[in-house]
């Protein structure tokens, strides 16, 4: 095999779409998935793809730091792409303690055995790669802010030259310094301190992404769009945090797996790169044009289910805006969102209506029970 490529939380909703992308398009590397099959990890998401010669997959938790280092030597990785991350933020407010096992403790686990696989061959970290995916929500919130006399939503252009609808003037660029708000956040600052460290004292080659929200096919049902569009789908009350008046950048999966590609490949060592979409919506906008698409798909009048709209107390330190500067991804490395949000969201609505069976299975937790027996041996 020309790579050893070591994918954790490949069972997971982006994950499963990187791994996917990886075995498909280089049959020539041998692409491990590792992966704990938490709640969050199916791997009926990769059912096009278990069967590939190329592919592998490992149930291991990222904390195993023997595990990992016995796997890399089994498999001879010379890369890794780390996705696995508890990334719940209303979970992280209950529970913070797993947050910072998983996210902060993994990260350490992953990175100790990779130096220590890596460092005991002849060439050590001669063509290597450690790539590490963050979350946007490090660097705290943004200002809804616009020009003199103009109410936002307003057309602004990015340092990227393209012109988009936009809640501020301002964005996450990769020079911002961290700030985050939320036990979730936290400890993904922390790992990527740590990545950024490794690299900064032994000479790791590593990369760090920040990525905005993601939406499209497999992801878990306690986030926003897939929630909401089986409540929809089932007339049951859509749960709308404060007023709804909270602002995020909104990107299709598929997209974040292209630009980790990219990234992988021919991103600069030690460099920090932003993917977003510039694409700002605000979450009761989204839940309106998810009821309309929805209702259309389902041939009701378009609109008909606006009722099931709940408004509930807000989340505890709730960021108000979200809004990722990629120029710096699309200027170095090419890369840019294939999708328009139109689009992306009407293939997602319709891939979720047309796979009610993977949203029953997962909704009822019959795949967890699954995969416990069958790594139980009953």
């Amino acid at each position: 095999m020309k790579r050893s490529i070591i994918i954790t939380g490949g069972a997971g909703f982006i994950g499963s779409h990187v791994v996917r992308l990886f075995v498909n398009k280089y049959p020539e590397y041998r692409i491990i998935n590792l992966d704990k099959l938490t709640y969050a990890g199916n791997l009926a998401n990769l059912r096009d793809v278990e069967a590939k010669p190329n592919y592998r997959f490992v149930k291991m938790d990222i904390c195993d730091f023997e595990g990992v280092f016995n796997l890399m030597q089994e498999e001879q990785v010379d890369g890794i792409i780390h996705l696995a991350a508890e990334s719940h933020v209303d979970r992280s407010i209950k529970d913070p303690f797993t947050f910072a096992r998983t996210n902060v403790m993994g990260t350490l686990s992953l990175l100790q055995a990779a130096k220590a696989y890596w460092e005991s061959l002849p060439e050590k970290y001669e063509d290597k790669r450690f790539y590490h995916i963050s979350t946007d929500e490090v660097y705290g919130a943004l200002q809804m802010t616009h020009p003199e006399g103009i109410e936002p939503p307003f057309t602004t252009k990015a340092s990227s030259g393209k012109h988009h609808l936009a809640y501020g003037e301002k964005f996450f660029t990769e020079d911002l310094k961290y700030q985050p708000h939320s036990p979730y956040s936290a400890a993904k600052a922390s790992s990527d301190h740590f990545v950024r460290a490794f690299h900064d004292t032994f000479g790791m080659p590593t990369i760090v992404t920040n990525c905005s929200n993601n939406y499209g096919p497999y992801q878990f049902p306690e986030k926003l769009i897939p929630l909401f569009i089986n409540n929809i789908r089932h007339r049951k009350p859509l749960p709308v945090y404060g007023r709804g008046e909270n602002v995020r950048d909104w990107l299709y999966v598929e997209d974040h797996a292209r630009a980790i590609d990219t990234i992988f490949h021919k991103g600069t060592i030690a460099e920090t790169y932003n993917i977003g979409g510039f694409n700002e919506w605000k979450n009761i906008d989204i839940i309106k044009v998810l009821i309309n698409t929805v209702d259309r798909l389902l041939g009701r009048p378009e609109g008909e289910d606006m009722d099931l709209i709940t408004y509930v107390t807000d989340r505890a330190g709730h960021d108000l805006r979200y809004a990722i500067d990629s120029t710096k991804l699309q200027r170095e490395l090419g890369w840019e969102p294939s999708l328009q949000f139109e689009e992306g969201i009407e293939k997602t609505v319709r891939w979720y209506l047309e796979n009610q069976a993977w949203m029953d299975n997962v909704t009822s937790g019959d795949y967890q029970k699954y995969y416990e027996d069958m790594y139980a041996g009953r």
